[in-house]
């Protein structure tokens, strides 16, 4: 009976300052990642720190990105960077934001991966002009892709495949065209030839 009287007096002298709601309306709350943590109203994602501060306001160009290989992704930071897509005469290039949520690698990959132990893999358009049409008076352009590893100031790092040859429409290109490597270490990638067998990687050289 003493023990209840001492603690009922404890709760009048100290009385239970409760919770305060922070953001409302939330649809979607993802795990942290370096500190930030996806939060989803509609089709627009923030960032928020742990104690519930919005620290990049909603947008709606982050990229929903596979987590340790599991099926259900989200807008994660990675090396400091989260993927983005930006739509420029209808076709979709890929880039990175820091965590300030200013662009860090701007929008040019025709497809790229979330960064893994420092490095990203993404597919670099290359432009060729191969003459001039003088029937037509246009320059005559060649495009294709190469897959190349970047470091998270954008520099390539290693060259992994290509040229792939590109037919450079929209319409082509509504889907990007699918990275073949992988990612195995900080030190190797991986990827599948032509006749089904693997190469290694060193991404310890330049392109």
């Amino acid at each position: 009976m003493k023990n209840i009287l001492i603690i009922i007096i404890s709760l009048m002298i100290f009385p239970f300052t409760g919770s305060t709601q922070i953001i409302k309306d939330i649809d979607e709350i993802t795990p942290f990642h370096e500190g930030l943590a996806a939060v989803r109203k509609g089709k627009t994602w923030a960032f928020i720190d742990p104690t519930g501060k919005i620290v990049i306001d909603y947008r709606d160009d982050v990229v929903m990105s596979k987590v340790d290989n599991k099926s259900a992704g989200y807008p994660h930071f990675r090396d400091g960077r989260c993927l983005i897509k930006e739509e420029i005469n209808g076709i979709n290039y890929y880039g990175y934001i820091d965590k300030n949520g200013e662009k860090a690698i701007k929008p040019a990959y025709l497809n790229a991966t979330s960064f893994y132990k420092g490095y990203a893999i993404v597919l670099k358009i290359a432009k060729e002009e191969l003459g001039k049409n003088d029937l037509l008076g246009k320059k005559v352009v060649s495009y294709s892709y190469d897959e190349v590893v970047i470091d998270p100031s954008g520099n390539s790092k290693a060259f992994l495949a290509g040229p792939v040859h590109l037919i450079y429409k929209k319409d082509r290109l509504r889907n990007p065209p699918s990275i073949q490597s992988y990612l195995l270490s900080s030190n190797l990638a991986a990827m599948k030839d032509k006749d089904n067998r693997w190469q290694l990687f060193s991404l310890n050289s330049s392109e």
